[in-house]
Order: C-alpha cells, then structure tokens, then sequence
C-alpha cells in the first residue's frame, strides 16, 4: 500500500516536469533533401519487406503441402496453422506500409 501512495504522490511530480515540452514551438519543415531521403529509404523498406515476406510465405506453404503431404489426415489443422502463419508474415508488409505512408505525408 505504502509503494501505490509513493506512486500516486509522483504522478504530479512527473506531470509538472513535462509541461515545458509542450510549450516549445513546432518544428518548420525540414528540408528538401531529407524528404528525398526519407522517400528513398521508406521505398526501399517496403521492396526489403515485400521481398522477405514473399520468401517467407513461400517456405510456409511449402512446409504446409509437405505436412499435408505427409500425413493426409491432419490438414485442416495444418492449413489453419497455415492460413494463420500467412497473416502474420503478410502483417509485416502492411505495418511497413502504414509507415512508407505516415512518413511520406512528413
């Protein structure tokens, strides 16, 4: 109980010593060459991403027809291990996405 309150006595403490960050001015635009750069490395992190998922995908469906392959018996399982392991291979490109994204829009 004793650690809560000393806790709870430092939230205010913590939130006065933040207020100064909000006060300072934004930040112009930066210039034109970091733009192209920042366009240059988003575009190659997404061809990164887009390739390595591509092979990762590959082996996955590979190592499912070979389990199924295998043993017949067991591939709805193995499909829905699959189907599941391809989502989350395929999240990784579109995180990168959303990042080519919000860093273009900079």
């Amino acid at each position: 109980m004793k650690k809560l309150a000393a806790v709870l006595g430092m939230l205010p403490v913590i939130g006065m010593m933040a207020v100064p960050v909000f006060a300072q001015e934004a930040a112009g635009k930066p210039p034109a060459t970091v733009s192209a750069a920042m366009m240059i490395a988003a575009g190659l992190a997404m061809g990164i991403a887009a390739g390595l998922c591509g092979l990762g995908q590959g082996k996955v469906g590979g190592a499912a027809c070979e389990g199924i392959a295998r043993n017949p018996g067991a591939a709805g399982p193995i499909r829905l291990a699959m189907i599941l392991g391809l989502v989350f291979i395929e999240t990784l490109v579109l995180f990168t996405l959303a990042v080519v994204f919000a860093k273009m829009t900079y």
